[in-house]
């Protein structure tokens, strides 16, 4: 099993990062997936949700600004990024979520003139 987050780097503020997560070894059509991030110091928090089905659910901090997609036929998941922040500053994680949790190693985003 395998999931691995790519896209990530430096960005200016207010610019644009599109995140993928590509996922080996399991039925990814079965599992929700999910974005999250931890910058230093703090906990890990929620991004980004995608169900089976499509329906997406967001951190209140991104709404707006951030947006999460999967191609099942690619086994991959998205998360678009605009309009970001400083605050946005982070390691990102791709997770999946079904008869089992897995977790991808993270890739940095970093938003900074």
């Amino acid at each position: 099993v395998q999931l691995v987050e790519s896209g990530g780097g430096l960005v200016q503020p207010g610019g644009s990062l599109r995140l993928s997560c590509a996922a080996s070894g399991f039925t990814f059509r079965s599992y929700f997936m999910s974005w999250y991030r931890q910058a230093p110091g703090k906990e890990r928090e929620l991004v980004a949700f995608i169900g089976i089905g499509g329906a997406t659910n967001y951190g209140d901090s991104v709404k707006g600004r951030f947006t999460i997609f999967r191609d099942n036929a690619k086994n991959t998941v998205y998360l678009q990024m605009n309009s970001l922040k400083p605050e946005d500053t982070a390691a990102y994680y791709c997770r999946a979520h079904g008869p089992n949790d897995y977790w991808g190693q993270g890739t940095q985003v970093t938003v900074s003139s």
